[in-house]
C-alpha cells in the first residue's frame, strides 16, 4: 500500500515531560539519607519541581539550542572601542538563569544546602552541561573569597543569591553576581607555580596591577575571576572584576575563544591582563593554599557532573531498550542487552552514592569529614570522571544507529563525558594529590579507613578488597608509578561500601562481585548473569 514505508513503529518515544528527580531512585534514596529530617520534605519538594523543568520539552529544547549556537567573541564594537564581550544565545540565558534560580550557587549557610545543591547540580546537568560551569566557579568561589573577610562579607551575598543579572556593569548596581577562575598559563599547565603573570602592588589597601596571558579562563563573562599571579612575595591569588566600582570596564582582553571538543556552549577562553586592576585575596606567597578551597569544591562538582551526564546516558539507554523490540521481544529482556543496561547501571549508581556522601560531608563540616574528604574528593574525581566516557560510549550503542545520531542526545553526551577528567586537574594530579594525603595527612587515611569499615563483614568481596588495600598501603615507598592503581582502588573499596550498606542487595551484590570480587570482563555487558539483572535494569529505568 502507498506511503506504508514512512508509517512510524517500533522507536521509543522521547523521554520528556517527566520528573528527572523522582525518576532517579538511586538519587533520591541518597537525598534521603542524607539530609536531616527537618529540612528533608522541603528539599524533596524543591528537587522534584526542579525534576520536573529538567524533565520538561521546553527547557531541553534551551539545551540543544545552546549547544547548536555557541557563544561568539566580540572583541571591538562598531566604531572601533575595544569592548572583549562573548555573545550567547537566549537559550544559554534562560538556562543559567534557572540555575541561579534554583540555588545552584548557594549552598553555603543554608541547612543541608551542600546535599540539596549538589543534587540539583546532578539534575541540571542532565539539561545541559555547559552552563554548570560558571555555575560551579560561583559556588566554589566562596571559600577562597573567605581568607579575607572584608572581601566576603561584600562579594558572597552576590555570589549566592538566586538573581541572574547578565549585564556587564558595576558590581554594587548588580542583585547577583557570577564568577570565573584564571589559574592555567601556556608554560604551566596543571603546574601553576610556574605561573608568570606579574602583580604589581598599587597601595596598602591590597590593590595591585596585573601584566600576564592566561591560556584557559573559565566563564569569561563573568563579573569577576579568581586569578593566580607572581606578588613580591611570591604566588598570590587576587580578584580581578569585569567592571570597577565606578562603571569602568577593567583591563579584560579576551583574545579568543577555545575550539573546544565538547561543552560547546560555554564560553573558555585565553585573555591577557595588561595594567588590570586586581585586589589581592589572601596573603601574598598563599596563593594555592587560598585558592584551594575553590578547587575542591569544583573538584566535587566535576564529580556530581560526571554522575549526572552517566545518569542522563543509563535513562536514555534503559528507556530506548524498553520500548524497542528486535528478535521477537523488547530489547530490555534479552538477556545479553540485559547484563549490558545492569552494568551501566552499576556505574551510575556508584558514582552518585558517592558524589552525595561528599556532598553530605561538605554539609556537616567536623574533622573527621573535612579529613575523609582530603582523600575522597581527589580519588572520586579521579575515577567517577574516568567512568563517564565509555558509559556514554556504551549507552550511545544500545541505541544502535539511532545513538550515532544528533538528534538522539547521545553524541553531545559523548562529546561532553571527558570533560570533567581534565578540568580541575587530570587524571595524574588528582593521584598524586591523593598520594601528598596520604603521606602528610594521616587523620586522612584513618578518617577514610573509618568510612569502609562500617561495612565490613556485610560482603566477603569487599572485605578482601580493604584487606588488599591495607597491604597496598602499607607500602608507599615509590608509589608514584602506581598512584592510579591505588586511587582506582580507594575509590573503588568506598562506592562499595557505601552500596553494601546502602542499596538494595542485588545493586550491591552485582557492584562487588563485578568491581570487587573480579567476577567480570573488561567491556560493559560480562557481569555475573543472574536473574537479578532484572531489578537492577528496573530500578535504573526512568519513568515517562
Amino acid at each position: 500500500m502507498a506511503g506504508t514505508t514512512h508509517t512510524v513503529t517500533n522507536q521509543a518515544p522521547p523521554l520528556v515531560q517527566y520528573d528527572v528527580f523522582g525518576a532517579d531512585r538511586a538519587l533520591v534514596e541518597a537525598v534521603e539519607r542524607h539530609l536531616a529530617p527537618e529540612v528533608l520534605d522541603e528539599g524533596l519538594s524543591e528537587l522534584s519541581g526542579l525534576g520536573r523543568t529538567v524533565g520538561s520539552a521546553q527547557v531541553q529544547e534551551w539545551g540543544v539550542l545552546a549547544n547548536e549556537h555557541p557563544p561568539r567573541l566580540r572583541t571591538h564594537d562598531r566604531y572601533g572601542h575595544r569592548i572583549d564581550e562573548v555573545e550567547f544565545h537566549p537559550s544559554w540565558h534562560r538556562l543559567l538563569g534557572k540555575g541561579v534560580s534554583a540555588g545552584l550557587t548557594a549552598a553555603w549557610g543554608r541547612p543541608g544546602g551542600h546535599v540539596r545543591r549538589a543534587a540539583a547540580f546532578h539534575l541540571w546537568t542532565q539539561v545541559e552541561a555547559g552552563n554548570g560551569c560558571p555555575l560551579s566557579m560561583t559556588h566554589a568561589a566562596v571559600p577562597a573569597l573567605r581568607a579575607e573577610p572584608e572581601l566576603a562579607a561584600v562579594w558572597e551575598p552576590r555570589l549566592t543569591s538566586t538573581v541572574y543579572d547578565p549585564a556587564l556593569r558595576s558590581p554594587g548596581r548588580k542583585p547577583g553576581a557570577l564568577f570565573g577562575m584564571g589559574m592555567t598559563e601556556k608554560q604551566g599547565g596543571s603546574d601553576v607555580r610556574a605561573n608568570r603573570t606579574a602583580a604589581r602592588p598599587l597601595s596598602e589597601d591590597g590593590a595591585y596591577e596585573l601584566t600576564g596571558h592566561k591560556w584557559f579562563c573559565s566563564a569569561p563573562m563573568s563579573d569577576a575571576f579568581l586569578v593566580l599571579a607572581q606578588a613580591p612575595g611570591g604566588l598570590t591569588c587576587f580578584l580581578v572584576p569585569r567592571v570597577l566600582e565606578d562603571g569602568t570596564r577593567n583591563v579584560f582582553l579576551i583574545q579568543r575563544l577555545k575550539d573546544k571538543l565538547g561543552n560547546r556552549s560555554n564560553a573558555s577562553a585565553e585573555v591577557e591582563f595588561a595594567g588590570t586592576w586586581a585586589r589581592r585575596v589572601g596573603e601574598e606567597g598563599r596563593g594555592v593554599r587560598t585558592i584551594i578551597g575553590m578547587v575542591a569544591a569544583t573538584r566535587l562538582d566535576c564529580v556530581l557532573g560526571s554522575a549526572g551526564l552517566m545518569r542522563q546516558a543509563v535513562a536514555q539507554a534503559v528507556h530506548h531498550c524498553t520500548y524497542r523490540e528486535a528478535f521477537g521481544g523488547r530489547l530490555a529482556d534479552k538477556p545479553l542487552m540485559r547484563n549490558v543496561l545492569a552494568d551501566l547501571a552499576l556505574e551510575s549508581e556508584a558514582a552518585t552514592a558517592l558524589a552525595l556522601r561528599l556532598a553530605a560531608a561538605y554539609d556537616d563540616g567536623g574533622e573527621q569529614e573535612r579529613a575523609l574528604l582530603r582523600i575522597a574528593v581527589p580519588a572520586a574525581k579521579y575515577w567517577v570522571t574516568k567512568r563517564c566516557a565509555p558509559v556514554a560510549v556504551e549507552a550511545a550503542e544500545c541505541l544502535g544507529g539511532n545513538g550515532y545520531v544528533e538528534e538522539s542526545g547521545m553524541p553531545r553526551l559523548v562529546r561532553e563525558s571527558p570533560l570533567n577528567s581534565i578540568w580541575e586537574g587530570a587524571g595524574n594530579v588528582q593521584a598524586l594529590d591523593v598520594l601528598r594525603a596520604l603521606g602528610r595527612e594521616p587523620g586522612a587515611l584513618d578518617a577514610y579507613l573509618r568510612e569502609v569499615g562500617q561495612a565490613r563483614g556485610a560482603d566477603h568481596r569487599l572485605d578482601g578488597a580493604i584487606k588488599n588495600l591495607l597491604t597496598e598501603l602499607a607500602d608507599l615507598e615509590g608509589a608514584e608509578g602506581r598512584a592510579r592503581r591505588l586511587v582506582e582502588r580507594l575509590a573503588l573499596v568506598l562506592q562499595g561500601s557505601l552500596l553494601v550498606r546502602y542499596a538494595p542487595p542485588q545493586v550491591a551484590d552485582a557492584f562487588c562481585a563485578a568491581r570487587l570480587g573480579g567476577d567480570a570482563g573488561s567491556a560493559f555487558g560480562t557481569l555475573p548473569s543472574t536473574p537479578a539483572l532484572a531489578s537492577v535494569v528496573e530500578r535504573a529505568r526512568p519513568v515517562s
